[in-house]
């Protein structure tokens, strides 16, 4: 089995889901692999992946508001507040989610659904630079 492997560095402009399905793809065409399936794992604590709707945003929007409705920033229970109110709040939303998605390839194309894109999750209020490494198995 041959393995290829990428880090990539988002720049996640604040909370909720930003796309990456291409930053992904071109990992997978530089592999030069035509068959398997590609992982993709995020390195932080306080973000995570998803596999989402990318035609409609209110789905990304509706998705992002009914999580922050079960994990509110404003909680008066969270000691852990050291970075600020939507520190734990954050960290139990990528708890809560995915740290890493697997997506099958053939023919040197991600074999994602019409319309599905992979997305990083930032919980956090304020920009972040968020390193996810993408591995090719093929």
């Amino acid at each position: 089995m041959a393995v290829f492997q990428e880090t990539l560095t988002l720049r996640a402009r604040g909370v909720g889901l930003h796309e990456f399905t291409e930053q992904v793809a071109g990992v997978l065409g530089r592999s030069g692999m035509t068959r398997g399936v590609v992982t993709i794992f995020c390195q932080h604590t306080s973000a995570s992946l998803v596999i989402m709707e990318n035609a409609d945003p209110s789905a990304r929007s509706d998705l992002v508001a009914w999580l922050d409705r079960l994990v509110p920033a404003d909680d008066p229970a969270f000691e852990h507040t050291l970075e600020g109110p939507d520190d734990m709040p954050s960290h139990i939303k990528m708890a809560l989610t995915r740290t890493s998605e697997s997506v099958p390839f053939a023919e040197r194309k991600l074999q994602l659904g019409t319309w599905q894109g992979i997305f990083l999750w930032e919980h956090r209020h304020s920009p972040h630079a968020r390193t996810v490494i993408v591995t090719v198995l093929g």
